[in-house]
């Protein structure tokens, strides 16, 4: 299913990083770019630098850098959402 065709859901945005030296494109919806910048915001750090941050984890888990930051992402907005109970 290609990101255009009905039910594909949202688009994707493409950004390019520089990430050990080497430049690197990533694919993601908006919602994550918007997470990532508030995460990186927060750290007092550029998008750019906590890329590189969680790239440099996760190569030991050989995950795909667009879902190693979708799933930091998420991560993020779960331990900063308001506590329901």
């Amino acid at each position: 299913m290609s990101e255009d065709s009905p039910g594909g859901g949202r688009h994707l945005r493409k950004r390019s990083f520089t990430v050990a030296g080497h430049r690197t494109s990533v694919a993601l919806e908006p919602e994550f770019w918007a997470a990532l910048e508030t995460a990186a915001a927060r750290r007092g750090i550029s998008l750019a630098a906590l890329i590189a941050l969680l790239d440099a984890r996760r190569t030991a888990s050989r995950m795909p850098l667009a879902s190693a930051l979708r799933v930091f992402a998420l991560a993020e907005v779960e331990a900063t959402a308001p506590r329901r109970g």
